[in-house]
């Protein structure tokens, strides 16, 4: 019986602890996450921004999300604003690692007329939602699907982060966790506001 409990089996049996609770834990996987962010790792790729805008569908109106008290936004309805839509859900580590990030992004523009942000919650269960923003401090807008979503704005991986310019056309599209709250994000949604191109 000692001999199953050395030094060295206990460490095994402490990185295996770990490992599961970083497996099953969803909030330490998110932890685990953020540090990785605060590190470097999980920059939003926004090179893509040299190259033209291509568009996702033809026609945004018609994609509609609806808030809590049942108000109703068109994204046809948006052109001429820049939007920030992220689909997320309470139960997704990845979703909740980058939050802080997305929270400090809202932040900085939540004053600002000319950017909307849609935080899409994926179970479209409102209480659940809001009850975790409300833990956190986040005053940042969540909403349900209230129309079909085209597969070319959300294939269904979550957290799926889109932006769109001021023509509607899709400027950033990412599928993954990523630190938007970072200084060259916050930059690309300027200059992407200042665009009239």
């Amino acid at each position: 019986m000692e001999k199953i409990f050395n030094k060295k089996n206990g460490l095994n049996i402490l990185f295996i602890a770990i490992f599961l609770v970083l497996i099953f834990v969803p909030a330490a996987k998110a932890l685990m996450i953020r540090g990785l962010m605060e590190i470097g790792l999980f920059r939003p790729d926004v090179a893509q921004t040299e190259a033209p805008l291509t568009a996702a569908v033809n026609d945004l109106s018609g994609i509609r999300f609806k808030d809590a008290a049942g108000k109703e936004v068109d994204l046809g309805s948006l052109r001429g604003k820049v939007v920030f839509i992220n689909f997320w859900a309470t139960w997704c580590p990845p979703c909740l690692a980058e939050m802080p990030a997305v929270n400090k992004l809202y932040s900085q523009f939540k004053e600002d007329k000319g950017v909307v942000f849609i935080l899409v919650d994926a179970d479209s269960d409102f209480a659940k939602a809001q009850q975790y923003m409300d833990r956190k401090g986040y005053k940042m807008p969540v909403y349900n699907a209230a129309s079909p979503i085209p597969e070319a704005i959300f294939k269904g991986s979550l957290p799926t982060t889109l932006v769109f310019d001021k023509k509607g056309r899709v400027a950033y599209n990412e599928v993954g966790a990523a630190n938007y709250g970072s200084e060259k994000f916050i930059e690309f949604l300027k200059k992407l506001k200042a665009s009239n191109i």
